[in-house]
């Protein structure tokens, strides 16, 4: 048969393939390693409207409610922020509720270090000293809670009572996350994929935070496209390994707080059932909420917010 333009031995079958030459493979090796170097080593200053100046970095928080009311510190968890908590907020409103950006996170200043769960701690430990919260039921989602307990471990002074929320008691209760996840903490691939990350790319990456149907905000969206990945992945790090070094509720139980701790049924991240772990917490109160994921405060937020409310209410009153 003869070569023709259009036939299944046409130019395109008998063209040369192009092959990768060791100098271009050279050059994509710099290229990555490049840009590995320049995403790792990006920094940000803090912005928003309340900026808290303490010593390891300068601090973004929200407050609403009276001043003299009960206070509630509600902490986000991995690559999250302030806005996660807006759909409770409602349900709080009598109340003195401060939200505090972690460090890397939302408006809060980008360092290149300082991200362990015990410096988280102990910078929203000094933020609430300026703001000049002495006692406060503290709160925290997911990695958040991690954070909290780090709190309520370093300021017996401070904390009056401690909520999780889908708050993983052990490492090795971790179901895994999206795939988009998972490759974005891979070396190198992870970097090139933060580089070129888009909202539908942040959005995949979401999608286990949530089992019910669930509208995702742009400013979530947004507050992880401004983290550096540094700050992301140094957080991931870092409770992954205060995790590994002793289980929270082990950590809780000898504190003597009144604990809360919800847990989505239906939670695609941590085990479910691992919600049973905090009964090692003595008194502890554990609320299980069917056909809810890992984030109840966008699931079923007005739930989530009265048993906070009520909760919060009981360990401080006025």
């Amino acid at each position: 048969m003869d070569a023709t333009p259009n036939g299944p031995r046409g130019w395109r079958s008998w063209r040369p393939r192009r092959r990768i030459t060791p100098l271009a493979a050279g050059g994509l090796v710099v290229l990555l390693a490049s840009n590995t170097m320049v995403v790792r080593a990006e920094t940000t200053e803090a912005s928003g409207e309340q900026i808290v100046h303490v010593p390891g970095g300068d601090m973004h928080v929200v407050q609403d409610g009276p001043p003299g009311a009960p206070a509630v510190v509600l902490l986000h968890g991995l690559a999250g922020s302030t806005a996660w908590w807006d759909p409770v907020l409602p349900a709080l409103r009598d109340l003195h509720v401060v939200r505090v950006d972690l460090l890397g996170h939302g408006g809060s200043a980008k360092p290149a270090d300082g991200y362990g769960i015990a410096e988280h701690a102990d910078l929203v430990g000094a933020v609430l000293d300026r703001l000049g919260v002495r006692r406060a039921t503290v709160v925290g989602h997911s990695t958040g809670g991690a954070v909290a307990t780090s709190l309520a471990e370093q300021r017996r002074d401070l904390v009056a009572a401690i909520a999780l929320i889908d708050t993983g008691p052990r490492a090795d209760a971790f179901l895994g996350d999206s795939v988009v996840a998972d490759l974005m903490t891979t070396p190198v691939v992870g970097e090139l994929i933060w580089r070129l990350r888009t909202d539908g790319t942040i959005r995949r990456a979401l999608s286990t935070a949530f089992t019910r149907e669930v509208r995702i905000p742009r400013q979530l969206v947004a507050d992880i496209r401004a983290m550096t990945y540094r700050s992301l992945t140094a957080t991931d790090e870092a409770s992954s390994a205060y995790l590994e070094e002793r289980p929270i509720p082990d950590r809780l139980a000898g504190l003597g707080l009144p604990t809360l701790v919800i847990f989505g049924a239906q939670d695609r991240r941590w085990q479910p059932s691992s919600a049973q772990d905090y009964r090692r917490v003595p008194h502890a109160r554990i609320e299980i909420l069917d056909g809810v994921g890992h984030t109840p405060m966008f699931e079923t937020p007005d739930i989530t917010g009265a048993l906070l409310h009520g909760f919060a209410v009981e360990a401080t009153p006025h």
